[in-house]
Protein backbone atom coordinates (compact mmCIF):
# COMPACT_ATOMS: atom_id res chain seq x y z
CA UNK A 1 0.00 0.00 0.00
CA UNK A 2 1.32 3.49 -0.89
CA UNK A 3 2.41 5.72 1.58
CA UNK A 4 0.56 8.87 2.27
CA UNK A 5 2.98 12.35 1.70
CA UNK A 6 2.91 14.69 4.36
CA UNK A 7 0.32 16.93 2.51
CA UNK A 8 -2.16 13.68 2.45
CA UNK A 9 -1.95 12.75 5.76
CA UNK A 10 -2.70 16.30 6.64
CA UNK A 11 -5.72 16.41 4.82
CA UNK A 12 -7.54 13.12 6.04
CA UNK A 13 -6.45 14.08 9.82
CA UNK A 14 -9.34 16.72 8.45
CA UNK A 15 -12.01 15.03 7.85
CA UNK A 16 -13.96 12.52 10.81
CA UNK A 17 -15.13 9.33 8.68
CA UNK A 18 -17.21 8.30 11.30
CA UNK A 19 -19.10 11.46 11.21
CA UNK A 20 -22.08 12.48 9.03
CA UNK A 21 -21.71 16.38 8.04
CA UNK A 22 -24.43 18.61 7.34
CA UNK A 23 -24.22 20.55 3.43
CA UNK A 24 -22.76 23.85 5.07
CA UNK A 25 -20.30 21.80 7.17
CA UNK A 26 -19.32 19.67 4.32
CA UNK A 27 -18.82 22.84 1.94
CA UNK A 28 -16.96 24.73 5.02
CA UNK A 29 -14.89 21.58 5.27
CA UNK A 30 -14.21 21.39 1.13
CA UNK A 31 -12.29 24.43 1.60
CA UNK A 32 -10.16 23.15 3.57
CA UNK A 33 -8.97 19.98 2.28
CA UNK A 34 -8.37 21.09 -1.13
CA UNK A 35 -4.84 21.80 -0.93
CA UNK A 36 -4.04 21.04 -4.73
CA UNK A 37 -2.02 23.16 -7.08
CA UNK A 38 -5.07 24.12 -9.19
CA UNK A 39 -8.63 25.02 -9.15
CA UNK A 40 -9.83 21.68 -7.89
CA UNK A 41 -13.77 20.57 -9.04
CA UNK A 42 -16.16 19.86 -6.17
CA UNK A 43 -18.04 16.94 -7.05
CA UNK A 44 -21.84 15.37 -5.34
CA UNK A 45 -21.81 11.82 -5.57
CA UNK A 46 -25.88 10.78 -4.48
CA UNK A 47 -26.48 7.15 -4.47
CA UNK A 48 -30.11 6.31 -4.42
CA UNK A 49 -32.53 3.46 -3.78
CA UNK A 50 -33.43 3.10 -7.19
CA UNK A 51 -32.90 0.17 -9.77
CA UNK A 52 -31.73 1.89 -12.76
CA UNK A 53 -32.40 -1.02 -15.31
CA UNK A 54 -35.94 -0.46 -14.55
CA UNK A 55 -38.15 2.68 -16.77
CA UNK A 56 -39.86 3.51 -13.85
CA UNK A 57 -37.05 3.88 -11.53
CA UNK A 58 -34.69 5.84 -13.76
CA UNK A 59 -34.06 9.41 -12.19
CA UNK A 60 -32.64 12.19 -14.76
CA UNK A 61 -33.25 15.84 -14.83
CA UNK A 62 -31.57 19.62 -15.29
CA UNK A 63 -30.95 22.03 -12.82
CA UNK A 64 -29.42 25.62 -12.61
CA UNK A 65 -26.88 26.05 -9.88
CA UNK A 66 -27.36 29.12 -8.36
CA UNK A 67 -23.66 29.54 -8.35
CA UNK A 68 -22.56 28.37 -11.63
CA UNK A 69 -20.14 25.55 -12.14
CA UNK A 70 -17.05 28.02 -12.43
CA UNK A 71 -16.20 25.97 -15.78
CA UNK A 72 -16.28 27.68 -19.06
CA UNK A 73 -18.98 25.41 -20.72
CA UNK A 74 -18.34 25.47 -24.61
CA UNK A 75 -21.76 25.56 -26.59
CA UNK A 76 -22.08 24.88 -30.31
CA UNK A 77 -25.32 26.16 -31.63
CA UNK A 78 -26.97 23.27 -34.71
CA UNK A 79 -29.20 26.01 -36.20
CA UNK A 80 -30.61 27.07 -39.31
CA UNK A 81 -29.45 30.79 -40.77
CA UNK A 82 -32.34 32.63 -39.51
CA UNK A 83 -31.57 32.12 -35.64
CA UNK A 84 -27.43 31.82 -35.93
CA UNK A 85 -27.18 35.43 -34.77
CA UNK A 86 -29.70 34.60 -31.95
CA UNK A 87 -27.03 31.91 -31.23
CA UNK A 88 -23.82 34.26 -30.82
CA UNK A 89 -25.64 36.92 -28.99
CA UNK A 90 -26.56 34.52 -26.50
CA UNK A 91 -23.22 33.26 -26.20
CA UNK A 92 -22.77 29.99 -28.12
CA UNK A 93 -19.15 29.34 -28.99
CA UNK A 94 -19.83 27.76 -31.93
CA UNK A 95 -23.08 28.37 -34.67
CA UNK A 96 -23.76 26.44 -37.92
CA UNK A 97 -25.03 23.75 -39.04
CA UNK A 98 -24.18 21.33 -42.26
CA UNK A 99 -20.20 22.01 -41.83
CA UNK A 100 -20.23 21.44 -38.07
CA UNK A 101 -21.95 18.12 -38.81
CA UNK A 102 -19.28 17.11 -41.21
CA UNK A 103 -16.93 18.27 -38.07
CA UNK A 104 -18.48 16.10 -36.12
CA UNK A 105 -18.66 12.90 -38.69
CA UNK A 106 -15.29 13.47 -38.79
CA UNK A 107 -14.30 13.01 -35.14
CA UNK A 108 -14.68 17.06 -33.80
CA UNK A 109 -16.31 16.37 -30.49
CA UNK A 110 -14.30 19.78 -28.79
CA UNK A 111 -17.18 21.09 -26.70
CA UNK A 112 -19.20 20.45 -23.94
CA UNK A 113 -22.84 20.89 -25.16
CA UNK A 114 -24.80 21.02 -27.89
CA UNK A 115 -28.03 23.10 -28.51
CA UNK A 116 -30.17 22.94 -31.83
CA UNK A 117 -33.74 22.81 -33.05
CA UNK A 118 -36.33 20.44 -33.55
CA UNK A 119 -36.42 20.37 -37.15
CA UNK A 120 -32.65 19.64 -37.17
CA UNK A 121 -32.53 16.94 -35.04
CA UNK A 122 -33.29 14.67 -37.98
CA UNK A 123 -29.81 15.42 -39.07
CA UNK A 124 -28.09 14.45 -36.28
CA UNK A 125 -29.34 10.82 -36.19
CA UNK A 126 -26.52 9.05 -37.71
CA UNK A 127 -24.16 10.96 -35.35
CA UNK A 128 -25.39 9.22 -32.40
CA UNK A 129 -22.66 6.55 -31.93
CA UNK A 130 -20.45 9.81 -31.70
CA UNK A 131 -22.58 12.33 -29.66
CA UNK A 132 -24.32 9.44 -27.32
CA UNK A 133 -21.38 7.44 -25.18
CA UNK A 134 -19.74 11.54 -24.55
CA UNK A 135 -23.26 12.66 -23.65
CA UNK A 136 -23.40 15.15 -25.86
CA UNK A 137 -26.40 14.22 -28.07
CA UNK A 138 -29.18 16.98 -27.54
CA UNK A 139 -32.63 16.10 -25.73
CA UNK A 140 -35.67 17.86 -25.57
CA UNK A 141 -36.15 17.03 -21.85
CA UNK A 142 -32.69 18.76 -20.88
CA UNK A 143 -33.70 21.55 -22.42
CA UNK A 144 -30.92 21.05 -25.68
CA UNK A 145 -33.36 21.02 -28.13
CA UNK A 146 -36.15 24.10 -28.43
CA UNK A 147 -37.02 26.64 -30.80
CA UNK A 148 -35.56 29.13 -27.99
CA UNK A 149 -31.88 28.63 -28.87
CA UNK A 150 -31.11 31.68 -26.90
CA UNK A 151 -32.76 30.58 -23.80
CA UNK A 152 -31.09 27.26 -24.34
CA UNK A 153 -27.70 28.57 -24.65
CA UNK A 154 -28.14 31.42 -21.78
CA UNK A 155 -28.64 28.16 -19.17
CA UNK A 156 -26.46 26.09 -20.15
CA UNK A 157 -23.78 29.24 -20.11
CA UNK A 158 -25.60 30.57 -16.59
CA UNK A 159 -24.86 27.16 -14.77
CA UNK A 160 -27.41 24.60 -16.25
CA UNK A 161 -26.39 20.96 -15.86
CA UNK A 162 -28.39 17.55 -16.46
CA UNK A 163 -27.75 14.68 -14.60
CA UNK A 164 -28.88 10.93 -14.54
CA UNK A 165 -28.35 8.29 -12.54
CA UNK A 166 -25.53 5.97 -13.56
CA UNK A 167 -26.04 2.03 -13.35
CA UNK A 168 -25.27 1.39 -9.81
CA UNK A 169 -27.84 3.84 -8.76
CA UNK A 170 -25.52 6.82 -8.26
CA UNK A 171 -25.77 10.48 -9.37
CA UNK A 172 -22.82 12.12 -9.95
CA UNK A 173 -22.34 15.53 -10.60
CA UNK A 174 -19.70 18.70 -10.67
CA UNK A 175 -21.22 21.78 -8.52
CA UNK A 176 -18.88 23.85 -8.44
CA UNK A 177 -14.75 24.96 -7.83
CA UNK A 178 -12.82 24.67 -4.64
CA UNK A 179 -12.26 28.15 -5.00
CA UNK A 180 -15.83 29.27 -4.61
CA UNK A 181 -16.75 30.37 -1.10
CA UNK A 182 -18.42 28.07 1.05
CA UNK A 183 -21.88 29.38 1.17
CA UNK A 184 -21.92 28.97 -2.60
CA UNK A 185 -20.39 25.32 -2.46
CA UNK A 186 -23.77 24.97 -0.30
CA UNK A 187 -26.23 26.56 -2.27
CA UNK A 188 -25.48 24.70 -5.44
CA UNK A 189 -25.22 21.40 -3.43
CA UNK A 190 -28.59 21.79 -1.92
CA UNK A 191 -29.81 22.86 -5.13
CA UNK A 192 -29.00 19.79 -7.06
CA UNK A 193 -30.44 17.94 -3.82
CA UNK A 194 -33.52 19.32 -4.02
CA UNK A 195 -34.21 18.54 -7.47
CA UNK A 196 -33.04 14.98 -7.19
CA UNK A 197 -35.69 14.86 -4.27
CA UNK A 198 -38.61 16.20 -6.57
CA UNK A 199 -37.83 13.64 -9.04
CA UNK A 200 -38.35 10.68 -6.69
CA UNK A 201 -40.01 8.05 -8.61
CA UNK A 202 -43.17 7.21 -7.16
CA UNK A 203 -42.67 2.85 -6.91
CA UNK A 204 -39.81 3.97 -4.75
CA UNK A 205 -40.56 3.27 -0.77
CA UNK A 206 -38.86 3.29 1.99
CA UNK A 207 -35.20 5.40 2.55
CA UNK A 208 -35.26 7.29 -1.55
CA UNK A 209 -31.69 8.64 -0.45
CA UNK A 210 -29.00 6.11 0.74
CA UNK A 211 -25.74 8.12 0.49
CA UNK A 212 -24.07 11.67 -0.67
CA UNK A 213 -20.85 11.99 -0.51
CA UNK A 214 -18.67 15.25 -1.26
CA UNK A 215 -15.32 15.78 -2.63
CA UNK A 216 -12.41 17.81 -4.68
CA UNK A 217 -11.06 16.54 -7.15
CA UNK A 218 -8.07 14.82 -5.79
CA UNK A 219 -9.35 15.07 -1.73
CA UNK A 220 -11.01 12.63 0.46
CA UNK A 221 -14.90 12.10 0.69
CA UNK A 222 -16.90 13.47 2.70
CA UNK A 223 -20.26 11.79 3.74
CA UNK A 224 -23.26 14.01 4.45
CA UNK A 225 -26.08 13.25 6.48
CA UNK A 226 -29.04 12.13 4.69
CA UNK A 227 -31.40 13.24 7.10
CA UNK A 228 -29.74 16.87 8.04
CA UNK A 229 -28.98 18.05 4.48
CA UNK A 230 -31.94 20.68 4.11
CA UNK A 231 -30.37 22.08 7.09
CA UNK A 232 -28.68 25.57 7.12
Amino acid sequence: MAKLTKKQKEVAALVDGSKLYTVVEASGLIKEVSKANFDESVDLAVRLNVDPRKANQMVRGVVTLPHGTGKEVKVLALVTPDKAEEAKAAGADYVGLDEYIEKIKGGWTDVDVIVTMPSVMGKLGPLGRILGPRGLMPNPKTGTVTMDVAKAVGDVKGGKIDFKVDKYGIVHASIGKASFEADKIAGNAKELLSTIVKLKPSVVKGSYIKSINISTTMGPGISIDTKRFTEQ
